[in-house]
Formats: structure tokens, C-alpha cells, sequence
């Protein structure tokens, strides 16, 4: 059977359009739908299904608990992001060093990563515990008879919450960098020392506009990550105390799963993508400015 050379460019195309339909219809339909009920006050436990248009997306602004969710969210992301491309920066670099049992390090260094985030929570929850937790366990050590109670405050509580993110996914951030280290050529290091570059002069002439794009590239699924987290909040402070350290994620759970306002919890969730949607777009459009 003799195949025209027009038909075969249409295989390719026939061979992964199920492939593509499968994976459009579990990605917009889900949106589509969810967009819909945010249209809709539906409230299960009250029996409530009625349209009300654009009410919901009003009443989020005046609803001081996602006020509080997005304020923190907000903290949470950009002081997570910041520590992440600093230290994670600063781990990479030490990690490219030549010495004994870096294999063996950069192995045990991504044991915080492969854990689930629901153990690091429940395990920071006793840790951070003034009685016998961890943390002051190790300050009274240096100031006998501290007493401080991390996650009942406000302030401590977040801090808590943010430095055990850090800890879970910055190794796995310096080891992305890595591989982006690894691609830079000893010569050029050699060179730049002959010329008499000192540490310094070599990391931001050399090192760091080389990995920039790495750099930025990684922080587009990191971000997005962090506005998503939910489980580390669920099992580490529940949101407290109040409604202090609830991500917003973790408001549209409490919303759909124990508040069942089906409808809200929508709303919530079409501003979150539309959100994501806007910082990766932006985080793209800087990428492209660095690669021109």
C-alpha cells in the first residue's frame, strides 16, 4: 500500500492525539467545572445550591481569614524563595568543591527531600515543643531555662513553619544548581586565576551569570510549589494559631473537605490558578530576557 508523503506528516499527529485528548480533558475539565461552582454558593452540609454570579470572588476580600491566608502565603513565599536561592546557592558551590566523601555527601544531603512533608510536620510539631522539644532542648544548652513556646506565637509559629520548608526542599534546590555548576568548564576558572581574579571576582563575573538562567528557570516550579503547600501546614500547625500560618492552599482545603462550601472553595481555587498562572508567565518572560 503506497502512502503519500502528505498523509505521513499526519501520523505523528494520530499517534499522540489520545495521548493529548486524555490529558486535555483531566486538565480543562477539572478547571472548567471548578470554575463553575465558583459561580454557585454550594454549601453540602445546609443543602445550599444557588447561583450568585461573581458573589463569591467579592466575598473573599472581605473574609478575614483569607486575608490572613493570603498575607502569610505571600511571607511565606517570598522569604522561603529568597533563603532558597541564597543558601541553596551557597550549598551548591560548597558541594563543587573537591574533596573527601563528596559523593558520600551529596547523597545524604537530599535525606531532608525524600522525606514525606506530612513526617517533617508532625516531627517540627514535637520538635519546636518548649518542653522536651528538640530546639530549646539545644538552646538551653547555651542559656539555661529557656522557655519559649515556638508554634503558640504568632511570629515564631511562621518562622518555624518556614525554616522547616527550607530545610525539607533547599537541599534538593542546591542540587539542581549543581548540575548547572558542573557544565561550567575548569578552564575558565583556570584562566580567570591567572589573570589574578580573586573568589569573589570569579563567582559573580563567572559562576553567577553562568547559572542565572538555571537559577531562574528552577525558581518558576519551586514558587509555584510554595503556593501550593499544603501538607507541611496540615501536619505541623493546622493552621494556628488562629489562622496565623494557614496557607492559602490550606484554606481551600479546610473550605472544600471540612466546611464543604463547595462553592467558595472554588472561588479560592480559580484565584490561586489564575495567580500561578500570571508568576509564571512573568517568571518565563524574565527567563527569555536572560537567553536573548
Amino acid at each position: 500500500m503506497n502512502i503519500s508523503k502528505k498523509s505521513i506528516r499526519y501520523i505523528p499527529v494520530i499517534l499522540i492525539l489520545p495521548v493529548l485528548l486524555i490529558r486535555g480533558f483531566t486538565t480543562i475539565y477539572p478547571i472548567i467545572i471548578t470554575f463553575k461552582n465558583s459561580m454557585y454558593n454550594i454549601k453540602v452540609l445546609s443543602g445550599i445550591n444557588e447561583f450568585v454570579g461573581f458573589k463569591n470572588y467579592i466575598e473573599v476580600f472581605k473574609d478575614d481569614k483569607v486575608i490572613s491566608s493570603i498575607e502569610f502565603t505571600s511571607i511565606f513565599v517570598v522569604v522561603s524563595m529568597f533563603f532558597h536561592v541564597i543558601l541553596g546557592t551557597i550549598l551548591a558551590l560548597i558541594l563543587n568543591l573537591k574533596f573527601r566523601g563528596r559523593r558520600f555527601l551529596r547523597t545524604i544531603v537530599l535525606i531532608p527531600w525524600a522525606m514525606p512533608a506530612v513526617v517533617i510536620g508532625m516531627a517540627a510539631k514535637w520538635g519546636f515543643n518548649n518542653d522536651y522539644g528538640l530546639v530549646n532542648d539545644l538552646i538551653r544548652r547555651f542559656i539555661p531555662g529557656f522557655q519559649f513556646n515556638w508554634l503558640i506565637n504568632t511570629g515564631s509559629a511562621r518562622i518555624a513553619v518556614i525554616a522547616m520548608d527550607l530545610w525539607k526542599d533547599l537541599p534538593f534546590f542546591a542540587i539542581l544548581v549543581l548540575s548547572g555548576l558542573q557544565f561550567i568548564s575548569g578552564d575558565i576558572y583556570e584562566a580567570a586565576k591567572v589573570d589574578g581574579a580573586n573568589a569573589f571576582q570569579i563567582f559573580f563575573k563567572i559562576t553567577l551569570p553562568l547559572i542565572i538562567r538555571n537559577i531562574i528557570t528552577l525558581c518558576i516550579p519551586f514558587t509555584l510549589w510554595r503556593l501550593t503547600s499544603f501538607d507541611l501546614v496540615y501536619a505541623m500547625t493546622s493552621g494556628g494559631p488562629g489562622e496565623d500560618t494557614s496557607l492559602i492552599a490550606y484554606r481551600i482545603a479546610m473550605e472544600s473537605f471540612t466546611n464543604l462550601n463547595i462553592g467558595y472553595a472554588s472561588t479560592l481555587a480559580i484565584m490561586l490558578f489564575i495567580l500561578m498562572a500570571l508568576f509564571s508567565w512573568f517568571n518565563i518572560r524574565v527567563m527569555n530576557k536572560y537567553s536573548e
